[in-house]
């Protein structure tokens, strides 16, 4: 045998997602390098690991055992790390985030200085839907989620870090004035994100809480694709401020003006409540308390420009 560590944390994460695209984006490669690394892994073997059936991959009895006995190893393998960090006297262990879609153009700026300051801290962030996140927090498989809605239902603690601001866009060609909110909504062909995001949810808060009857034109899955569809001149939506500056900047967007909104909920770093944090927990949350201002000022001033 001559497998290689790479190979088996690729295998560990195709099992665990049950998909080569999904493993792939969370390794952050492409799926061509997922797909060769996988065939060379299963190449060392003559038992089967997955089975393909139509287009979706299942690990095999034979692959599940060795998806548990890889898990092992890494974990080894990041004991090892976190040893000789310990040993220089330096900050280690791992810091798991799950992060909802759109915020990761919020959470990178609050960890980077983390990072840096900390080499033997190791980061896993899973970004996804609101209900996937909420998901992980409850099974306790993550430190902390970030959020734009708190969950109702949930014994948590929180950390607020920067307001969140939701606008009804458009593309930049069509200029609308005049226009009562009732009247734009019913004019205007809506896209949604998909049921689960944080997004949707307090979009369709906002239309039932104004009974405001709409056109639903589209629903997708990403606030990117949501995005896209909006500067294509598909439709219209009501979207986050934080992922559309770019885009607001080049004039590709604009911001229409309606009664009601902006929508403003909060970014919350949140948490179980009674969780133990780990060294590495509490050390983050220490870290927030003291640079959450100038990490504020330093990377979102333009933000208030909205």
């Amino acid at each position: 045998m001559n497998y290689t560590l790479n190979q088996l944390q690729i295998f560990l994460k195709v099992s665990q997602t049950q998909s080569i695209t999904k493993a792939a984006e969370e390794l952050h490669l492409t799926q061509p390098a997922v797909s060769i690394q996988m065939k060379n892994f299963q190449a060392q073997f003559d038992i089967p690991l997955t089975e393909t059936i139509g287009r979706n991959i299942y690990i095999t009895a034979f692959g599940a055992e060795v998806a548990q006995a890889a898990g092992a190893i890494i974990a080894q393998v990041h004991a090892i790390n976190y040893k000789a960090a310990a040993f220089k006297g330096q900050l280690s262990g791992r810091l798991t985030l799950s992060v909802v879609s759109t915020g990761k153009y919020v959470m990178p700026y609050f960890l980077s200085d983390f990072l840096k300051a900390n080499p033997g801290v190791e980061l896993t962030m899973d970004v996804t839907n609101k209900r996937e996140v909420l998901r992980s927090l409850a099974g306790n498989d993550v430190d902390f989620a970030l959020v734009s809605v708190l969950p109702q239902k949930m014994d948590i603690e929180k950390l607020d870090l920067l307001k969140n601001k939701l606008l009804l866009v458009g593309n930049a060609e069509k200029q609308i004035h005049g226009k009562t909110t009732k009247e734009l909504f019913s004019e205007l062909p809506l896209i949604f994100r998909e049921e689960g995001s944080g997004t949707r949810h307090t979009m369709s808060e906002f239309l039932a809480r104004n009974d405001i009857r709409y056109l639903k034109k589209l629903e997708l899955t990403s606030n990117e694709a949501v995005k896209q569809a909006v500067i294509a001149g598909i439709g219209y939506s009501i979207m986050p401020l934080i992922g559309i500056k770019n885009e607001l900047f080049n004039k590709d967007l604009q911001v229409i003006s309606a009664k009601g909104l902006p929508i403003t909920t909060m970014w919350s770093l949140i948490w179980m409540k009674g969780k133990k944090h780990s060294p590495v927990g509490a050390a983050y949350l220490e870290h927030l308390a003291v640079y959450k201002d100038t990490i504020i000022r330093s990377n979102f001033d333009w933000y208030e420009k909205f």
